[in-house]
């Protein structure tokens, strides 16, 4: 027998509803209240005749059947072309076991349908907030409460920008504002839409407010000769962003993780200081991931625009000598990770006043002077020195054989190395591309996010301390 589409099997479930309309003389929704009371009816309801308790029932079934330890997940469907991906999400999350709900945006309906997305679901789809059925009770508040993760596939421009402000003019926003758990976001949009610089605000604030990102990914878009970044993940990478959600949860509960991060600032006058283009993004994101697993987290950060992330105590420097005076203050710890690029020199005569340019006066030399060296002061230490002390090494060439020789000079456990050359985009950017060198060789990684390159660290760390 052939295999039935999605397409399929909405068309013939709308022309049932239409056939039974039309035979009854009552409207669609009417049909589907009705089929909501046979429903109840067949679970020996004793209240089937009452439209609203089948409706409640319906809005709280696919928690009160959920398993014990079986994970519930609500799914939040924009208003995106991509939404068709979101049907087969639904599958994919259920094959994994998840109990799953679905909320529909009113944007989102004009790419999938309720009767759609319940089919597959299971259970109704559930797409208005003044639903005097399901509100009796306040279901969207028991939408937000009874679940154990929140995903927003696909997460467009509008609806990220209504998060990141608190918006909660429909039943996805208020869910998503009522919430009292984790927050998984696959946005979805045009590439010039992903790069303004409102859409990178707003996602700034969200990952500061401690949602996670999977994605987007770059590839051609729905519209004609467009392509670029802002592509949905595809469900099989969010499926698995899901499960890590799950994993990493309490996985580095009573750990004590130190991080740095960003650039240092070495002055040369009150006005001017050398300085490289780190953002601090990679460092930042490591912190969040490590909280959200449940760590004690200390991030000491040089001179960043990112925001702090939530659940982290943030220790805020300028200089070298700073970052390594708060480095120790901060120990003891079980992990440290180095991904702050620390200036390898300082001015040694650094001006007390602004040094002004003369006329004929010959340019002024200025003498360097080496800053300490925070990872390898760390990794030799004789006391308090973290079971697991983690390097960068940002290099523009011969990237795992400089890698393998910063390991073995720094005596540090991992080093983490990248290709920052200017034609990478890396440094500054939102994605990396990096190599986990250890003693027992370099693992390649793929190319990802900055959020999913401190998830899959922080997954390396947990299983490497429970060791």
């Amino acid at each position: 027998m052939p295999s039935i589409t999605i397409r399929q099997l909405d068309e013939a479930l709308k022309k049932k509803l239409r056939l039974r309309a039309a035979r009854s003389g009552r409207s669609v929704e009417d049909e589907v209240r009705t089929i909501l009371r046979e429903a109840a009816d067949e679970r020996g309801s004793a209240a089937a005749d009452d439209p609203v308790p089948a409706a409640k029932r319906a809005i709280s079934r696919s928690g009160a059947a959920a398993a014990p330890g079986r994970k519930r997940v609500l799914l939040i469907i924009g208003g995106g072309i991509a939404a068709y991906k979101s049907l087969d999400l639904i599958r994919r999350l259920k094959e994994r076991g998840f109990a799953v709900r679905g909320v529909l945006t009113k944007a989102a309906e004009h790419f999938v349908t309720p009767l759609s997305a319940g089919a597959l679901l299971g259970e109704r789809a559930f797409t208005e907030l003044f639903d005097a059925a399901s509100e009796l009770d306040v279901g969207h508040i028991r939408l937000a409460r009874e679940c154990d993760l929140i995903v927003v596939a696909p997460a467009t421009g509008d609806l990220m920008a209504k998060m990141a402000n608190g918006h909660a003019d429909d039943l996805a926003t208020a869910a998503l504002l009522a919430a009292g758990t984790r927050i998984l976001l696959a946005p979805a949009m045009n590439p010039h839409m992903w790069a303004n610089k409102a859409t990178q605000r707003n996602l700034a604030r969200l990952i500061a407010d401690g949602v996670t990102i999977v994605g987007p990914n770059e590839g051609e878009m729905a519209e004609h000769g467009e392509r670029g970044l802002g592509r949905m993940a595809e469900p099989l990478e969010i499926a698995a962003a899901v499960e890590r959600q799950f994993a990493e949860a309490g996985a580095l509960a009573g750990k004590r993780v130190l991080v740095t991060s960003g650039p240092t600032h070495e002055p040369i006058d009150p006005v001017r200081y050398i300085a490289n283009r780190s953002s601090g993004k990679q460092g930042h994101a490591i912190a969040a991931a490590a909280a959200s697993a449940g760590a004690s987290v200390t991030l000491i950060s040089g001179p960043v625009n990112v925001p702090d992330p939530s659940g982290v105590s943030v220790i805020h420097v300028e200089t070298a000598r700073q970052m390594l005076e708060a480095v120790q203050q901060a120990l003891p710890a079980e992990v440290a990770i180095f991904a702050a690029a620390v200036a390898d020199w300082r001015v040694a005569n650094a001006g007390e006043q602004k040094i002004k340019k003369k006329p004929g006066q010959a340019t002024p030399e200025l003498a360097l002077a080496e800053n300490p060296d925070i990872l390898s002061t760390i990794a030799h230490r004789k006391s308090q020195r973290p079971k697991l002390v983690i390097g960068f090494a940002a290099e523009t060439e011969n990237v795992a054989a400089n890698a393998q020789d910063k390991l073995r000079r720094k005596g540090c456990d991992w080093i983490l190395a990248n290709d920052v050359s200017p034609s990478t985009g890396i440094m500054g950017g939102d994605r990396n591309t990096v190599a986990l060198v250890s003693t027992g060789g370099v693992e390649q990684w793929p190319p990802l996010s900055k959020e999913d390159v401190a998830a899959k660290l922080v997954a390396r760390i947990a299983g490497a301390i429970e060791k």
